[in-house]
Formats: structure tokens, sequence, C-alpha cells
């Protein structure tokens, strides 16, 4: 297996032997953290430039805790203390770092196709730099949809996660699915791995051409949750996103959650063994119960987590021209 891309700016054309090798470079990784020194010298030298123009907390400290224990020098940029507030373009304050010197290029941004453009103009230069999207506007954030992937393909083999063990296994993605970059990419990781995903929220955050997403393959979309809930081993639920929301779009949230939200009752009718994710920050009492975010037997939100920087350490890795692990 080889490793070829440059960038990863989606999922959408990633192919089943570059998923294999992103969860197989993960489980190297996952052991390196569980080591008394979490920490190898692998990009020791090169620079890790973090580019968050919108907020953020987990993705944007896994990505410069991922690249630290990497060993690779991290620049941060905060757009209330840049040049921005002075007039300076996104392309401009990029080109900054390039002519720094930067390895590695990690981009979150407002707006969809910001991480190509970026991708764009360094292809102009000829440059070499890499480009990571850490998510834009409603397009997709790739590393979340692998880290999810990694999640469950771990929780059914712990020791060698691999896509074959979702084959089959029906997964539900409960929320605002319009309005969720994370929900595009975990639907391309999850289709690619041959699970059975269904779609689930209300019509006005769950359009029917959805079920279309994929062209070659139709999605099953429900606007009611039981059906979608029905025998399911995994649920990943989606935070209702109403700073994107431009129209009035739910009666209320109280109405949402009696509808739609996740609570331990509903979970009777899944698989005996269901597992919940949520790609955080929940707003507790919508999507999912307090009881059922307190059950650490039940979520997988922390396991998440902690796999982000594992994920995010391997794609830096790869990105930054590691060597891929026997």
């Amino acid at each position: 297996m080889v490793w070829q891309r440059q960038h990863v700016l989606g999922l959408a054309d990633f192919s089943a032997e570059e998923y294999q090798i992103v969860l197989q470079t993960s489980a190297s990784f996952r052991e390196v953290l569980t080591r008394r020194l979490p920490k190898v010298p692998t990009l020791q030298g090169k620079v890790v430039a973090t580019l968050f123009f919108e907020a953020s907390t987990r993705t944007r400290n896994s990505f410069e805790l991922a690249a630290k224990r990497l060993s690779a020098d991290v620049l941060n940029f905060s757009p209330s203390t840049s040049s921005l507030s002075k007039g300076e373009t996104i392309l401009d304050t990029a080109r900054t770092f390039l002519a720094m010197g930067s390895d590695l290029l990690i981009i979150r941004h407002a707006q969809a196709g910001v991480p190509h453009q970026l991708a764009a103009e360094i292809a102009r230069r000829g440059s070499h730099t890499g480009v990571l999207n850490a998510g834009d506007g409603l397009h997709e954030h790739p590393t979340q949809g692998l880290l999810d992937l990694f999640t469950l393909c771990t929780q059914l083999e712990p020791d060698r996660p691999h896509l074959e063990v979702l084959r089959g296994v029906k997964i539900a993605i409960v929320g605002d699915i319009l309005h969720s970059r994370v929900a595009r990419s975990d639907i391309y990781a999850l289709v690619a791995a041959g699970a059975e995903v269904h779609l689930a929220g209300p019509p006005t955050l769950l359009p029917k051409d959805f079920a279309q997403l994929i062209p070659s393959h139709t999605l099953p979309i429900h606007w009611q949750l039981d059906p979608a809930l029905a025998g399911c081993r995994f649920v990943i639920t989606l935070r209702l996103q109403q700073e994107r929301m431009s129209e009035l779009l739910l009666p209320s949230l109280r109405e949402y959650h009696r509808f739609f939200g996740i609570t331990r009752q509903r979970l009777q009718q899944c698989h005996p063994e269901v597992k919940l994710l949520h790609p955080g920050p929940v707003n507790r009492g919508v999507e999912l119960s307090s009881e059922v975010m307190e059950d650490p037997q039940l979520n997988l939100i922390e396991q998440q987590v902690t796999h982000g920087v594992a994920v995010r350490m391997a794609l830096l890795y790869l990105m930054g021209g590691g060597r891929i692990p026997a």
C-alpha cells in the first residue's frame, strides 16, 4: 500500500485502500499514545500551521496535540489577532504561512471550498505543502469522518480495525443532516465500508435529495426516528447547528427532542449492544438526554476525542512523508 495524496480535502473520492492505510496507521499511533512518553520524532523539523477561521475546541486542539506528539513545530493562527482585521485576504494570509516554510496547512473555514482554493494556489506555485481540511462550510469534515470510522471499526475489531468489519452493519445518522459537514464525510466513509446507513431527521433538516448523495448508492431516509433505530448497531447523533440555519426550521428545541432526541427508552429498539457517537459539542437535553450522556458504557464520545488525536497523527504523518507501518 502506498500513500500518494498531497492534500486531504474530503472523503468523496477516497479509495478503500486509502481508508485502510489510515485505519492501520491510526492503530499504530493509538498505541504510541498509551506509552509513558507518548511522543515520536517522525515530523521533527517539519512546520505545521493551523489556520482556523472558525471557532473550534476539539478539532483545533486535537490537531495541535497530534502535531506536537509527532515533534513538529506548530504555528497557530487566530483571526481576531491577525492582519485580517487590517484588510488582508485569506489567500494572502495563507501565502504568509507558506513563505514561513510551512510543510502542512490545516484549515477550517465557514465557507465551503476554501481549502480547495488554497490547494489550487499551492499547485500554481509548484509547492509540496499539504492542505488538510478541518471543516469547510457545508461541504465536508474529513478527519471527523475518519475518526468516526476508526472508532466504529475498533469497537468491532479492537486489535485490527479494518473496513470489512462494518459490512452489513446498520448505522443510523440522526439530526441536522442538512447543515452537517460531519454527516457528509461519515456517509462517504461508511458507505465505502459497506455499512447499511440510514438517515433520520425532520423533513426541514433532511431533504429528499440526500438519498442520492452518492449517485451509485441510494440511502434510506426517515422523517420518523423509530424505523431508523430498529435493530441499529450504532447511532451517530448530530448537533443542531443553529448558527448555520438561515431560517426557522424547527418549532422549538423541546419539540425536536420529543421526536428525535436520543433517550435510553428509545434505544431499547436498537441492537442490544448499541453504541452512540456524537462529534460534539452536544446540546444536552436536545440531541441526547443527560442520562445517555453520562453513561460511558453507552456512548463513545470520549473515545472519539481520544481517537481523533491518533487519526490526525496518522494523517499528518502520512502527508509529511512517513512510511506506512507493516
